[in-house]
C-alpha cells in the first residue's frame, strides 16, 4: 500500500467528521510563487471565513 499525499492527508483529515463536508476540505490559501523568488500566500476567494473586520 502507498502512502497517501499531504493533500489525500488533509482532505481525509478534515472530511471525518460526523457533519463534516467536502467543503470543509476547501482550501483556505492561494500559493503563488513567482520567478523572482517571491511567495504570495493569500486568503482564497471560496474561504467561508476571512480574517478582518465582517462588516
Amino acid at each position: 500500500m502507498s502512502e497517501k499525499s499531504f493533500d489525500e492527508n488533509r482532505h481525509d483529515q478534515l472530511t471525518t467528521a460526523p457533519k463534516a463536508s467536502e467543503a470543509d476540505a476547501a482550501p483556505r490559501v492561494t500559493v503563488e510563487e513567482k520567478s523572482d523568488g517571491v511567495t504570495r500566500i493569500d486568503v482564497a476567494d471560496t474561504a467561508a471565513v476571512r480574517p478582518g473586520n465582517p462588516e
